[in-house]
């Protein structure tokens, strides 16, 4: 089992020390969060509070995704950086191909690439992007960043995207993998069929059990690749006993943070209390489950 640790939405001046501590405590990556702007007026909803309210990320700091997966990358030698999830359709994809290229070969090959849909039109709208079709839209757009980040010239025609040969440089020396995120049924096909990996999201353990028996249906179906990365979030990642039930279930990344990002205060924690409570973690979780 690998072990992801997420923070978010706290002093941007934290995370390059919280991953080199990461990484010392023996994690294998770390989550990047994404958000590009926060609209004043809105009627959308979050999916993944109980009550659909979005307030929580007002006036939060959020650091571009690529921009503090390349800091963090340079402060460190072995940790492993995904964003989760990056909100690709409502990006350039060639853009996206190059930002992630060029994470990926400057940090030696320690680059995922988390992505999904954004649950909020006004993301689409703010970017000049239409919200119709975009599960279509997302699907050529993982095309698109994994031809290009391969190497070589590549081409695409498809509905949304036309593209003519063109290659970038530099490319990583191994493939980035794509992990798609989402529970939806689309979401699950997509990762299945598209994805390199799946990334889960939270919430009820009766539903992950349902979401990861499906996954394996659609992934049967698919044909998936047998190194298949599954990310989870669960209350059974904070125990040995419980890592062991995820790995039973094909789980490969439980991912753990230490705090309710979900709440309108501002993150209050020092540094030191943070270190203090993934070192603590890593302790009694990650070093009793390598061995």
């Amino acid at each position: 089992m690998r072990f992801t640790y997420a923070e978010t939405m706290t002093d941007p001046s934290y995370y390059v020390p919280l991953a080199q501590a990461a990484e010392a405590a023996g994690y294998t990556s770390m989550a990047v969060a994404d958000s590009v702007a926060y609209p004043r007026d809105s009627d959308a909803t979050y999916p993944y509070t109980p009550d659909g309210s979005r307030e929580f990320l007002e006036d939060k700091p959020f650091i571009e995704a690529f921009v503090l997966s390349a800091a963090m990358a340079a402060a460190t030698t072995k940790l492993r950086f995904t964003p989760f999830v990056l909100k690709l359709p409502i990006r350039p994809p060639v853009l996206v191909a190059k930002q992630a290229a060029s994470v990926a070969a400057l940090s030696g090959n320690r680059f995922g690439l988390g992505v999904g849909i954004s649950p909020w039109p006004d993301d689409f709208e703010i970017m000049d992007v239409p919200f119709e079709k975009r599960g279509a839209r997302m699907d050529e757009c993982v095309d698109i960043v994994r031809g290009l980040t391969a190497g070589g010239y590549f081409e695409y025609h498809g509905e949304f995207y036309d593209l003519p040969p063109i290659k970038i440089n530099p490319v990583p020396t191994e493939p980035i993998p794509i992990l798609i995120g989402g529970h939806s049924g689309p979401a699950l096909r997509r990762a299945a069929q598209r994805g390199d990996g799946w990334m889960h999201a939270g919430g009820d353990p009766a539903e992950l059990d349902r979401l990861l028996a499906k996954l394996d249906t659609l992934r049967a179906e698919y044909g998936t690749r047998k190194d298949f990365e599954v990310h989870v979030i669960s209350l059974d990642g904070f125990t040995v006993d419980g890592v062991k039930r995820l790995e039973d279930k094909g789980v490969t990344d439980v991912i753990v943070g230490f705090r309710n990002p979900y709440t309108r205060e501002h993150d209050t924690e020092s540094l030191e209390t943070k270190i203090a409570n993934l070192s603590r973690f890593a302790e009694h979780v990650i070093a009793r489950t390598a061995s």
